[in-house]
This record gives C-alpha cells, sequence and structure tokens, in this order.
C-alpha cells in the first residue's frame, strides 16, 4: 500500500477508513494505523457523518422507520405533563414576542399566502384523507366544484357512491385566526354550505383540525373517518342522522 496516498484520500478526497480499505482490498483498521503512525488526526463520527452527506446526500428512510418515528413522537407529546405541554407554549409565545412588527406581519402574511393555496389545492390533510380513501378503494372527487346549481361553493372530499360530502375546516373556521371578522364569514359560510350539503339528502362529515398536522394526526383521523364511512355503507342514515363531526 502507497502510504502518502491513503493519506490523500483520507484528507483531501474525504474518503472514509472503510472506503479505502475497500480500495486497497484491506481492513478499516489497518488503514487506522496508517493514519496513526504518520499523526493524522481522525475524523469523529460527527464529523465523518457531515462529510458522508455532503458527498450523498441525506440518508433517506425507509417507510417503516418514518413511520415509527411519528408514532413515538407522537407518543412522547401525548403523555408529556401538563405542566411540559404548558413550558412548550410559554417557550411559542416567548418567541414570537421576541420578533420585530415586520417579522410578525411578514409571519402573519406567510400564513394567509399557505392558507390561500391550500384552498385551491387542498392541504395536507386533505391529500392524506384523499390517499387513504382512494387506498381502500373508493372513489373520491377532490374539490368538487359547481356541484349544485346556482352555487359556487367548493366540496373537499366528495364519495358518490355513499353520497357523503367530507370537510375539513382548519382553525380559522373555529378560532380568530385571521380576525373575528374573518372568523364570523368563514362560519357563516360554513353554515349554508351544511344546510346545502344536507338539503340534498347528502351525509355531511365535518373534521375539525384542532391539532397541528402530522402523519400520526392524519392516520388516526383517516382512521375515524373510515369507521364512520363503513357505518354509511352498511346503512345509510336517516335525514336528521347525517351530520357527523370528528
Amino acid at each position: 500500500m502507497n502510504e502518502q496516498e491513503i493519506i490523500q484520500l483520507y484528507t483531501e478526497k474525504k474518503m472514509s477508513t472503510h472506503e479505502i480499505a475497500q480500495k486497497f482490498n484491506t481492513y478499516p483498521n489497518k488503514i487506522n494505523r496508517v493514519l496513526k503512525k504518520h499523526e493524522v488526526q481522525l475524523r469523529s463520527r460527527n464529523d465523518a457523518a457531515r462529510i458522508n452527506v455532503e458527498k450523498n446526500g441525506p440518508k433517506k428512510l425507509k417507510e417503516s422507520t418514518k413511520l415509527k418515528i411519528s408514532e413515538f413522537q407522537g407518543k412522547l407529546w401525548e403523555n408529556a405533563t401538563e405542566e411540559r405541554k404548558q413550558e412548550r407554549i410559554e417557550h411559542g409565545k416567548k418567541c414570537w414576542d421576541k420578533k420585530t412588527a415586520s417579522e410578525r406581519n411578514a409571519l402573519i402574511r406567510q400564513g394567509q399566502q399557505t392558507a390561500q393555496q391550500a384552498s385551491r389545492t387542498g392541504s395536507k390533510m386533505e391529500h392524506a384523507l384523499l390517499e387513504s380513501l382512494t387506498t381502500k378503494g373508493f372513489k373520491v372527487e377532490f374539490h368538487k366544484e359547481h356541484w349544485l346549481q346556482n352555487h359556487r361553493l367548493q366540496l373537499d372530499l366528495f364519495i358518490p357512491d355513499l353520497r357523503t360530502v367530507i370537510e375539513v375546516d382548519g382553525p380559522s373556521h373555529f378560532k380568530p385566526v385571521w380576525g373575528m371578522e374573518n372568523l364570523i364569514k368563514n362560519q357563516k359560510a360554513d353554515r349554508q354550505k351544511t344546510g346545502l350539503v344536507l338539503g340534498q339528502g347528502l351525509v355531511l362529515i365535518r373534521i375539525k383540525m384542532e391539532k397541528k398536522f402530522s402523519q400520526r394526526y392524519a392516520r388516526q383521523t383517516a382512521k375515524k373517518l373510515l369507521k364512520i364511512l363503513d357505518s354509511i355503507e352498511h346503512t345509510y342514515p336517516k335525514k336528521d342522522e347525517r351530520y357527523f363531526e370528528l
């Protein structure tokens, strides 16, 4: 083995001892000994990981691993004490208070733009539910427009075979996120849509998003939704039993 080449590969080419060992058909410990002999400082685990990401990009996690991480993080929050949850809330408030007026306004504008975009293309929760429903074999019409003559109201998710409408309501439907005036306007539109949907003899399921979106939250919501749809599929509800809330 050319020891100077080993040093060059390690220090300049940023190759790992394992990669160099493969090149010379030997084992990593032997490469380590050569580097130590020439007083080359070995990289820490963190440095090695950083270089690996720079060379190969971030490591892609398996879907099963992502699922486990999501469930673990969700359970951590659910099992946290009220004191711990309040600490997180207070921390968020302090971070907000530290921002300048211009920074706050920029974040508010960004949030409004995101909400407007979601109203056109669908929110993360809507897309997650759409995927769950289609995977289960349901035919779903997404963001159905002009579904009722003389009305331009849009339905988030519509399952024609079950005559069922699914509406996903974000915080702005029940909290003054953009001020009381907008909240009153949203709630009036919701009541109008509810009346129109039920008046057509359809089932309406309203999903109230009281938590921040996460894949775990989406899975939990989909599970509850599928349970309701299963009951509707089995027996279509009576006229005064066609409204559900999640």
